[in-house]
This record gives C-alpha cells, structure tokens and sequence, in this order.
C-alpha cells in the first residue's frame, strides 16, 4: 500500500446540509448524528447536532456514564439541572456547557420564534438517554 493511499480513509467530511434536512423534518426528533464512527474505527465519541424548536424544552434526562458537551450555534437556551432542576445558566452562541455523567438536567429554548441548535460531543457511541421522573422547582438558582 502506498503512503498516500494508507490515508485515504482517515479522514470523514460530514455536509452541513445532510444534516439539516434530518434536523428540519417536522417527523423528526431534533437530533441529527454526524459522526458515531460505525465503520469508520471510531468507538468513544458521538457528534451530532441537536435542535429544539420555539418555546420547546426537553424532559428530565441523563446520559448515564457518558460525559456531555454542547455547543451553542444558533439561539438562546436555558440550562437547568439537578434533581428538581434547581440550578440554571442562560447560553447563547458561542457558549460550551458541560454535564458530568448522570447529572439530570433539561435544556430549554428561550425564544418563541426561533429554533436553538446545539452542537454536541458525547463521550460514548451509545444512545443512552435516560428519561427521570420529577417535579421542577418554580425558580431554579442561576448560576452563571
């Protein structure tokens, strides 16, 4: 095999706009995945892209053993955490936010007009998400 042809492989380019039809699809999930390494060699990280429409939130949720970071790319999004949700930090573009494994936390849009899109890197290819039971606290603590 030659030197040049040893790389050919080694690098994957993912289009913006394959992603964005998934992510606009009013049947689906707000979740686009970019790179879960199936087939490429990969095994430890999850890309994609993560949209949550006007005025939407998620529910309670962790991610198990995973670790989590999210990238703001468009909008403003509240993110609350903790067992009630009882702690809170507005993001915008340009923010990171990072969740350690198994914290619970719910990410809100802000605006009633336009969607927010995250970029997000989780430290595993797995798909856990896992949906919690609980009653929020009226007004969490804000943090930041």
């Amino acid at each position: 095999m030659s030197e040049t042809a040893k790389w050919r492989d080694g690098v994957t380019v993912v289009r913006g706009r394959k992603l964005d039809r998934v992510l606009r699809d009013p049947s689906g999930t707000g979740r686009a995945t970019a790179l879960d390494f199936s087939g490429t060699g990969g095994q430890k990280t999850w890309i994609g892209t993560v949209t949550i429409q006007p005025s939407a939130k998620t529910g309670l949720h962790h991610h198990g053993r995973h670790e989590v970071a999210i990238y703001v790319l468009k909008g403003r999004s509240e993110i609350r955490w903790g067992d009630r949700l009882e702690f809170a930090a507005e993001v915008s573009v340009g923010d990171f936010v990072y969740f350690a494994p198994y914290v619970p936390h719910q990410e809100l849009n802000l605006s009633d007009r336009e969607a927010v899109d995250f970029l997000v890197v989780r430290s595993d290819n797995e798909r856990i998400a896992i949906k919690l039971d609980g009653v929020p606290v009226d007004r969490p603590e804000m943090v930041f």
